[in-house]
């Protein structure tokens, strides 16, 4: 046993800089993801639908599209949805004044898209002192 650790402390590399919390991430974490036109929006009251959404986020442009997600059982919305502009600016302006506003008593959080690759792992970052992570295990 003893020959085994010495031989694995011999191929210990230095983790890149890119590995956070024990996660690899494909790009270093950050709070601000490239420019785009489409707004991931979420926090959304099940009361929301795309008219409504679609009237709040067009005084920042022309907004092309509005998508909300909706369970397939229920048919209730899941409480997030996708803004579409037409330009990359008025999404960025959209996201700035929006993110963290009411909107039907219920404060959206607004970013950027993440496009969807299709067999690709999707890294989230996880934020730290959130959620279980200070409960004992057994």
């Amino acid at each position: 046993m003893k020959g085994i650790l010495i031989e694995l402390s011999r191929r210990v590399v230095r983790l890149p800089n890119n590995i956070v919390n024990g996660r690899l991430y494909c790009s270093p974490p950050s709070s601000s993801l490239p420019p785009n036109n489409k707004l991931f929006v979420a926090g959304l009251s099940w009361s929301v639908d795309e008219k409504s959404l679609s009237d709040a986020f067009s005084s920042f442009g022309l907004v092309t599209e509005v998508r909300i997600m909706y369970d397939k059982e229920t048919g209730r919305s899941r409480g997030f949805g996708f803004v579409y502009f037409s330009k990359d600016k008025e999404a960025s302006s959209a996201k700035d004044s929006m993110d963290g506003k009411a909107f039907l008593g219920r404060p959206l959080r607004v970013s950027f898209a993440l496009e969807k690759v299709r067999g690709a792992p999707v890294v989230v970052p996880r934020l730290t002192g959130t959620g279980n992570a200070d409960r004992k295990t057994r």
